[in-house]
């Protein structure tokens, strides 16, 4: 009877229903399984590049107050990626930004020169990048598919030192050099800085 009463304790402390985000501690290597195509490219094109990297498993993070919990346990503030297209949906975007950054269409418009944009559609975030809504990472541009997708991003995330993000799963994110995404990981792909 001891002993049940420990399990329901612990079993209790690790549920979201009880107000707990579960956050890993940090590790160097890949997930023992992927979840997506696109995780496992992620991590295969860290390994081929040689690009260190920092990792956490999460319970999905999917809201700013979970990013919160994550960007306390790998010491950067996560990014946040948005995927938009045009009334069309012939052009799509792939912004990178700060997450306390409001997005303001006219402002992202306008830096770019470009018509009125508005989110895509999950069926074309998927078929585009790979990833569902949630898990929105600038990674995916290694994906084939994702050569049409238009890469932005902020100057001050281009400037930091760290860049975190999710892998393409909303429960796994990692941490690596700024240098290392702009100058290896998305090197010969257009990026917009704005």
């Amino acid at each position: 009877m001891k002993g049940k009463g420990i399990e329901e304790r612990i079993d209790n402390r690790n549920t979201i229903d009880k107000g707990m985000f579960k956050v890993s501690d940090m590790m160097t290597t890949p997930p023992g399984k992927y979840a997506t195509e696109l995780q496992r490219k992620v991590y295969e094109t860290f390994r081929e590049l040689d690009i260190p990297f920092w990792r956490v498993d999460t319970d999905p993070g999917l809201t700013m107050e979970d990013c919160q919990h994550i960007d306390a346990k790998i010491g950067v503030r996560i990014v946040k990626t948005i995927f938009l297209c045009n009334r069309q949906q012939t052009e799509f975007y792939l912004y990178v930004t700060t997450d306390d950054k409001p997005f303001i269409t006219r402002e992202f418009c306008g830096a770019l020169g470009i018509p009125r944009v508005s989110f895509a559609p999950a069926d074309k975030l998927w078929e585009l990048t790979g990833v569902e809504v949630g898990a929105t990472t600038v990674l995916s541009a290694v994906l084939p598919q994702a050569a049409c997708v238009h890469l932005v991003m902020d100057r001050g995330v281009a400037d930091s030192e760290w860049f975190a993000c999710t892998d393409g799963t909303a429960t796994c994110f990692v941490k690596i050099r700024t240098r290392d995404l702009l100058d290896k990981y998305l090197a010969g792909k257009s990026l917009t800085l704005i």
